[in-house]
C-alpha cells in the first residue's frame, strides 16, 4: 500500500511525461516569444486566480530575465484574506465580469510584434478568455496554458461558448485531471492536492529555457537574475540592477502611444 504523498508524486511523474510530449509546441512558443523580445518588445503574461503563480514564475525571480510583462490584477489574485475585504468570493466573481479584460488592456500600448501567454486551469473563466480575444484583435499571437481534461468537463462562462484554448493560437496542456486535485484518501469523498501548478510551472520554465537559448544564439544573451551564491555578490547585484533597468525601458514602450487613435 502506498502512502498519499507517494501517490501524489506518482501522478506528478505523469505530468512530466505530458509536458515532455509537448516539446515541439514549447519550442514554437519560444520562437514567438524570443522574436518579440529580440524586436525590443515584450511577452505579456496574464492569469487570474491561483494561475497567477505561473505569471510570477516567469518573471521576476531567480533564473528569469527581462522581456516578460507580468500582468497581475490584485482584485483577481489576492487570496490570502480569504473572506472579508478583498476576499476570495469577490475575486471569483470578478474573474467572470465581462469587460474587465478590456479595461486592463487599455493600460498598455500593445503592438502586433508583442506576444502573450495566458494561463487558466479551467480555460473557462471570462477574464482570461476576453484577454486572449483582446490581444488577438490587436494582432498579437496568444499562447495559452490550460488543463485540457479539466476544461472539457467545465462549463465556460463565455456567452459564445468559447474556452481559452478556442481563442488561442497555440495551446499547452498542464496534464492535470478533472477537478485538478490528484489524490484520493480513504474515507474522504473529495480528492486533494492539485497538479495544474506543477504542470504549469514545468511548461513555463521549459519555455523560458528555450527562449534564453534563442536570445543567446542571436547575440543578445539575457540578463538572468542569479544568486550571489552562484556568481558572487557584486555580479549578482549588477545583474539585478541591469535586468530591472531593462525591464523598465521595455515597459516604457507600452505606455508611449496610449491615447493615440491607433491604441
Amino acid at each position: 500500500m502506498t502512502h498519499p504523498a507517494e501517490r501524489y508524486l506518482e501522478r506528478c511523474k505523469e505530468l512530466v511525461e505530458r509536458v515532455e510530449a509537448q516539446a515541439a509546441v514549447v519550442r514554437t512558443a519560444a520562437d514567438w516569444f524570443a522574436a518579440s523580445i529580440l524586436a525590443g518588445r515584450m511577452v505579456h503574461v496574464f492569469a487570474s486566480g491561483h494561475s497567477r503563480i505561473m505569471v510570477e514564475e516567469m518573471w521576476p525571480r531567480y533564473g528569469s530575465f527581462p522581456g516578460f510583462n507580468p500582468i497581475v490584477e490584485l482584485s483577481l489574485t489576492f487570496h490570502n484574506p480569504v473572506v472579508g475585504s478583498n476576499g476570495q468570493r469577490q475575486a471569483m466573481f470578478l474573474e467572470n465580469v465581462t469587460g474587465l479584460a478590456e479595461r486592463i488592456l487599455r493600460n498598455f500600448d500593445v503592438e502586433a510584434t508583442d506576444s502573450a501567454l495566458i494561463i487558466s486551469s479551467s480555460g473557462c473563466n471570462l477574464v482570461p478568455i476576453e484577454m486572449a480575444e483582446g490581444f488577438r484583435r490587436k494582432g498579437v499571437r496568444v499562447v495559452s496554458i490550460v488543463s485540457l481534461r479539466h476544461s472539457a468537463a467545465t462549463a465556460t462562462r463565455h456567452a459564445g461558448g468559447a474556452r481559452l484554448q478556442d481563442v488561442s493560437d497555440l495551446v499547452l496542456d498542464t496534464g492535470a485531471p478533472v477537478g485538478d486535485a490528484m489524490v484520493t484518501i480513504d474515507g474522504l469523498d473529495t480528492p486533494v492536492s492539485p497538479g495544474s501548478t506543477v504542470g504549469g510551472c514545468m511548461l513555463v520554465n521549459a519555455i523560458k529555457a528555450e527562449v534564453a537559448d534563442r536570445l543567446t544564439r542571436a547575440g543578445q544573451p539575457p540578463k538572468v537574475l542569479t544568486a550571489a551564491a552562484v556568481i558572487g555578490a557584486d555580479r549578482a547585484t549588477a545583474l539585478f540592477e541591469s535586468a530591472y533597468d531593462e525591464h523598465a525601458r521595455r515597459l516604457a514602450k507600452l505606455y508611449e502611444g496610449l491615447g493615440d487613435a491607433s491604441t
